[in-house]
């Protein structure tokens, strides 16, 4: 089969962890925690910024996730190609199931 592509908030994701090098941990407690991958840059603290939270954006993320989950890193990391395969395959086996429905009466 034809291998699909990620949709755009996948593909925003896999761009977020590129551009602010972000670990794939650090990209699911991003997720977890609401952020807006496309918000990412406005959270980083260039150096120039004085008023903003003096950590790189890494840090930053790794600082909130233990205030609203009580543990330091989530249960089970799972890269965000990862998680799209996951999903892919979840996706075709419930459209070949209701293929066998429909045929099977």
């Amino acid at each position: 089969m034809k291998a699909k592509r990620p949709n755009p908030k996948v593909l925003a994701q896999i761009d977020a962890r590129k551009r602010h090098h972000l670990s794939h941990a650090q990209v699911q407690m991003a997720r977890e925690l609401g952020i807006n991958p496309a918000k990412l840059g406005k959270l980083d603290n260039h150096k120039q910024e004085p008023w903003k939270l003096p950590l790189p954006l890494p840090q930053f993320v790794e600082e909130l996730y233990p205030k609203r989950f009580g543990r330091t890193v989530p249960d089970t990391v799972m890269s965000i190609e990862e998680r799209f395969g996951i999903e892919q395959r979840r996706k075709e086996a419930r459209r070949a199931a209701k293929k066998q429905d429909e045929v099977a009466p």
